[in-house]
């Protein structure tokens, strides 16, 4: 990664856990809650299902930068998706985080945390609400 790119996916996280999207509850909704007992990160995940669709997704919590950068991405990423394709989206974030191929058109904005992979006790911290989310459409029948 050259250093202009690294800068512009730092200021992307940064933004994202500074002035989180979708941050708040959804009331009636699928809600799971999340923590991680290594550095203490909380995430609470809210899922308005509708029909297999995600109309609303938000989320509430408090922890570092990558935390609440990824939680605030995943609601972006996964409103409109049916749960399958929110399944899908969670296991391609998965294989960028891991190293694996990945998709990048799929993945969108959500390729600026590909930098977490080469910090091993922050894969956990972004994949929390992802965590939540395979937990939420868990519950549900996709």
């Amino acid at each position: 990664m050259t250093p202009n790119l690294s800068d512009l996916y730092r200021q992307v996280i940064l933004d994202h856990s500074q002035h989180p999207r979708n941050f708040g509850t959804l009331d009636g909704a699928l809600t799971v809650a999340l923590r991680n007992p290594t550095c203490g990160d909380e995430v609470t995940l809210f899922l308005d299902v509708q029909d297999g669709v995600i109309h609303r997704a938000s989320f509430q919590g408090h922890g570092c930068s990558i935390s609440m950068a990824s939680a605030s991405m995943l609601t972006e990423s996964v409103i409109g998706l049916p749960l399958s394709e929110a399944l899908h989206l969670n296991t391609e974030f998965r294989n960028l985080l891991q190293g694996h191929t990945s998709d990048p058109h799929l993945l969108g904005d959500l390729e600026v945390l590909v930098g977490v992979a080469q910090f091993p006790a922050r894969i956990k911290c972004a994949l929390l609400s992802w965590n939540a989310l395979e937990q939420a459409i868990g519950g549900t029948t996709p």
